[in-house]
């Protein structure tokens, strides 16, 4: 896994210390060095939250996502498009796109309607998971369980054991 170290200032307030002339609340200053290229998905894998069939499932679906050009892209690309292949399978690389996109498709109904939100923004789009529930409108904590649902069904689409 790609690893890019950066450190980062965490702050919140500190508890209240009665009343000083200065202010009521003092601020504490901590720091943290994160893996900003570390997935959301590899995140909650590394940390024993998903099991390695619900990653793996994650990462196939990723992967078919990238694989059919479907990240927004700011500006044109006249660059051919090179597709690592794990064998010849006889297709053009457009006919690959065409497959992963029908592959990314098909992933997203097996998840299941309702699902398929939490699993293209955290998997796909990479946002983490309280970001994805606040957009969502959802309860905090409770994306998780959704996500591990959607996982779980695209893993069975994978046929992933």
């Amino acid at each position: 896994m790609k690893r890019i170290l950066e450190e980062r200032e965490l702050t919140r307030e500190g508890p209240k210390r009665g009343r000083s002339a200065i202010g009521a609340t003092r601020k504490m200053r901590r720091s943290a060095t994160v893996n900003i290229a570390e997935s959301p998905l590899s995140w909650l894998h590394a940390r024993g939250h998903i099991c390695d069939r619900l990653h793996d499932a994650g990462e196939r679906l990723r992967a078919d996502y990238e694989r059919a050009q479907l990240p927004a892209n700011v500006t044109m690309r006249w660059d051919p498009v090179r597709i690592k292949s794990t064998g010849d399978t006889g297709l053009s690389a457009g006919e690959k796109q065409i497959a992963a996109k029908r592959r990314f498709d098909e992933a997203l109904q097996q998840a299941g309607k309702g699902l398929e939100d939490i699993l293209w923004r955290v998997v796909c789009a990479g946002e983490g998971l309280p970001d994805a529930e606040k957009s969502l409108g959802w309860p905090a904590r409770s994306g998780k369980l959704v996500l591990k649902l959607a996982l779980d069904r695209v893993a069975d689409y994978y046929r992933l054991t």
